[in-house]
């Protein structure tokens, strides 16, 4: 059965990246729809990291992984290096965990 799911899932992309490469020129040309297309990646990546940090499960927790997104933040907003961020966050969010 889970193997049926797979397939579905598979087709249903395919199809989706198909509908998307179908698409007109002329329609993906418009304002309206650029703007959009730009905010939509930024949006789902800020949705994942959400769900990431600040659930466990079906639970609502608040733990070491906000205060590394937190670090995190304030280092990009230094404008710090990539690795800088990842290791700065890691290292606050492991440090809390020992403690």
């Amino acid at each position: 059965m889970i193997w049926v799911a797979v397939a579905i899932t598979g087709v249903g992309c395919y199809l989706l990246k198909l509908a998307g490469l179908s698409v007109p020129p002329r329609v993906l040309e418009r304002p309206l729809v650029e703007r959009v297309a730009d905010y939509i990646p930024v949006a789902l990546l800020a949705a994942l990291i959400a769900v990431q940090v600040f659930s466990r499960g079906h639970e609502l927790v608040i733990d070491a992984r906000a205060l590394g997104l937190g670090v995190a933040v304030v280092l990009l907003l230094l404008r710090a290096p990539f690795l800088v961020v990842v290791f700065g966050a890691a290292l606050a969010a492991a440090l809390v965990r020992l403690l």
